[in-house]
């Protein structure tokens, strides 16, 4: 039976033509499923008793079972779903006092391999179909509506390659986006990518408004051959080059993700580099502390370290900030609670 939640509003009008219903029920379905977030067809009670039936044979309401749920002492809450084949994914729900971001996976496993990030450790399964990748919205809308600090943010930053399930990734935001059903705005929607040049420039060309933050985690092709195996396929300049065409077109400032690991990445040869690669871009960095894997042997460089180095990169007009470790205590870093379950 075909899930309802991997239809676009569109799609939906015309399975309803098809039962003989008016196109106008699909904006009633959509409001009960993405305003209200009923679980039940049921439930919709402004549809006919006949056209309720009609759904039931025709479509589920496909949601995700919770296989572990973990609440950090800082708020973030990481959930641990069971699909229907029992393949796992990870969402996290990160609050603020008065509104809450979720990081999204877009594919069970993942098949970059990069050496410091536990979410391809198992190998890559399967893609997420839009439907699953929707559900997590809703299900981590429903807790942080719950707690009165409404989703604001969507982050595809999970487990799994967003621009690897192209397709999929796009359906799911364009309901994001859709004012009819989730309605947060492209701006509040950012898509990271390991560095998947093709889909960069079909990025481009979607005429939407959403964030792109790229995982350089190296400083050049030699160090990022080491750590992100997707360098080989995709190098470093072509990617930079792929970024300076990305903002020409979008007119779009791109944040740079930099992973920060003792006597790896941050060194003075590190600071030379990312200079030159990033001159005349429209760029921030975000600097993310290393979150240990027991499979990649390093270590996170102390706070008096990890401050030096974003001082170098803003002298250098790069503006950089650190991001402050969310959920450590519930394995939030991603991948890490997923891994934990297959070891």
């Amino acid at each position: 039976m075909r899930n309802i939640y991997d239809l676009s509003y569109q799609q939906l009008a015309q399975e309803l033509n098809a039962l003989s219903e008016p196109a106008f029920r699909a904006a009633q379905i959509f409001d009960w499923l993405y305003k209200k977030n009923v679980r039940s067809f049921d439930d919709m009670r402004n549809l006919s008793v006949d056209l309720r039936g009609k759904l039931q044979e025709a479509f589920e309401i496909q949601h995700l079972t919770v296989d572990h749920h973990g609440r950090s002492s800082d708020e973030t809450q990481k959930i641990l779903f069971k699909l229907s084949d029992l393949e796992h994914i990870e969402t996290v729900l990160i609050p603020t006092s008065t509104r809450a971001t979720v990081c999204v996976s877009t594919q069970a496993g993942c098949k970059f391999g990069c050496r410091f990030c536990a979410s391809g450790i198992g190998g890559w399964k399967r893609n997420l179909t839009p439907g699953e990748i929707l559900a997590q919205v809703l299900h981590m809308k429903k807790i942080a509506d719950g707690q009165g600090r409404p989703v604001s943010h969507i982050v595809f930053m999970g487990v799994g390659e967003p621009l690897d399930n192209y397709e999929n990734l796009m359906s799911a935001i364009r309901v994001i986006n859709d004012e009819k059903a989730i309605n947060i705005g492209a701006r509040r929607i950012t898509v990271s990518t390991c560095g998947v040049i093709p889909k960069i420039h079909a990025l481009a060309q979607e005429g939407l408004q959403i964030e792109l933050a790229i995982s350089l985690h190296g400083y050049d092709n030699e160090s990022r051959d080491v750590l992100m195996p997707v360098n080989k396929k995709y190098p470093f300049d072509d990617l930079m080059d792929a970024c300076r065409e990305y903002i020409a077109k979008t007119k779009r400032q791109i944040t740079f993700e930099y992973i920060l690991i003792k006597d790896v990445t941050c060194s003075p040869q590190a600071i030379q580099s990312l200079k030159k690669a990033f001159k005349g871009l429209i760029c921030k960095m975000n600097l993310i502390p290393y979150n240990p894997v027991s499979e990649f042997d390093h270590q996170t460089p102390s706070r008096q370290e990890m401050f030096a180095f974003k001082d170098q990169l803003e002298t250098f007009g790069i503006h950089a900030t650190i991001r402050a470790p969310r959920g450590r205590d519930v394995n939030a870093a991603c991948g890490q609670l997923r891994h934990s379950t297959q070891k």
